[in-house]
């Protein structure tokens, strides 16, 4: 059973995560994850059927900080930015410092010319880190409803 202090903090850090990506704040995005993390973005189908192809992998902080830079310095995307709606969370094991979390979300994108669509929706299986700093994510799989994603996944889920 978790204490509602540690329920807490996870539900900061969901918060945290969402906000840094919504208010475009991707530099603070990797200091959510542990060092030697996992973010695996991949379709429901895939995860399904066991197959480890996803549309983005990274598997540590470095990887996503890299991100971060090449999305500033290299990438050429249309202006946008997100919007995340997250459910509750489900605790599905607690144990001292590790907690494996399951929520739901939906992403609404949002371009510069004000069109507003719901861009991605699924759910995020998240095995967490309860360290000195406070609860980081060790694995954040990001499992899409949809398998088709309309334009570059550029940002992160």
């Amino acid at each position: 059973m978790i204490d509602i202090g540690s329920r807490m903090a996870i539900e900061d850090l969901f918060a945290r995560y969402a906000h840094a990506i919504d208010d475009d704040r991707l530099e603070e995005w990797p200091a959510l994850f542990t060092e030697d993390c996992l973010y695996q973005v991949i379709s429901a189908e895939n995860w399904a059927l066991g197959r480890p192809i996803g549309l983005i992998h990274c598997d540590n902080r470095g990887m996503l900080q890299d991100r971060v830079t090449s999305l500033r310095e290299a990438n050429i995307y249309e202006a946008q930015h997100y919007r995340h709606m997250l459910s509750a969370t489900l605790v599905t094991h607690f144990h001292r410092d590790e907690a494996k979390v399951v929520s739901n979300y939906m992403v609404t994108r949002i371009m510069q010319n004000g069109e507003t669509m719901l861009f991605s929706c699924g759910r995020y299986l998240d095995r967490i880190k309860f360290t000195k700093a406070g609860p980081l994510f060790a694995e954040r799989i990001v499992v899409m409803d949809s398998r088709r994603i309309d334009t570059l996944l550029a940002i992160p889920l």
